[in-house]
């Protein structure tokens, strides 16, 4: 079994896999070394990998480490299964080239734009074998936080299930203006992307993703678990290179 572990800016995932079958998946702000092990102790995990946005800290490493035979920690000198024309993959986000080998696994050969909607929202552009780049912009959870705290008077919004467009009190102004400006720029990447490239699909993922899933104008294939699958591939390739 394979344990895949992804530090994001906001939540940390944690999956086992058996083969290519997710078994197990929690997310959580943060987990202790007691935590870490209850939920370590019922399997037999043979292999893992983690993937982190941040500094990793040691003990998490030391932690899984002492128990699983092969710890792979993904970074730009990470084989992967495509080309990365990255100009600077030092400093590409080994979350976004996770989900872009999800993508990669899930359809080879194919045109994809990876949206992944989280604490940033990131556009990547996968052509066939090749991963050429993408884009970064700033996800629903820092636009609202960026209105509140570089305004006077403006309250901290949050996504609303419902809102009228335009507003009729300040936090559905808060919550349209910010939603739809999202919505429109994904759509704008979309309607984009598709005309320029033949075979083309759409894939979504990410916190928000299924908050958005059904406010894009686009036909979107969602996935929620893009980048778990994705580092479980990244692992199960560099296992076989080895």
């Amino acid at each position: 079994m394979n344990l895949i572990y992804d530090i994001g800016n906001t939540t940390n995932k944690i999956a086992i896999f058996d083969n290519a079958e997710k078994v197990l998946s929690i997310r959580s702000k943060a987990f202790s070394c007691e935590e870490l092990g209850k939920m370590l102790a019922p399997y037999q995990i043979d292999k893992g990998i983690i993937c982190s946005v941040k500094n990793l800290p040691e003990f998490i490493y030391d932690l899984i480490s002492v128990n699983i035979p092969k710890v792979h920690i993904l970074t730009n000198k990470t084989k992967l299964p495509f080309k990365n024309e990255y100009e600077t993959p030092e400093t590409l986000n080994p979350d976004r080239i996770a989900a872009v080998a999800g993508a990669f696994h899930l359809y080879p050969g194919r045109n994809i734009l990876v949206i992944n909607a989280g604490g940033l929202v990131t556009f990547d552009f996968l052509s066939g074998k090749a991963y050429k780049g993408g884009n970064i912009s700033p996800g629903l959870s820092m636009r609202y936080k960026a209105l509140h705290r570089f305004t006077g008077r403006l309250p901290l919004g949050t996504s609303l299930e419902k809102y009228s467009s335009p507003g009729k009190n300040t936090l559905e102004a808060i919550a349209a203006g910010v939603t739809n400006g999202l919505i429109y720029e994904i759509n704008a990447y979309i309607n984009a992307f598709q005309e320029n490239n033949i075979d083309s699909m759409i894939i979504l993922t990410g916190g928000d993703g299924g908050y958005l899933k059904d406010r894009i104008g686009y036909k979107v294939n969602y996935q929620p678990d893009l980048v778990l699958s994705g580092l479980n591939h990244i692992l199960e390739y560099n296992e076989k290179k080895s």
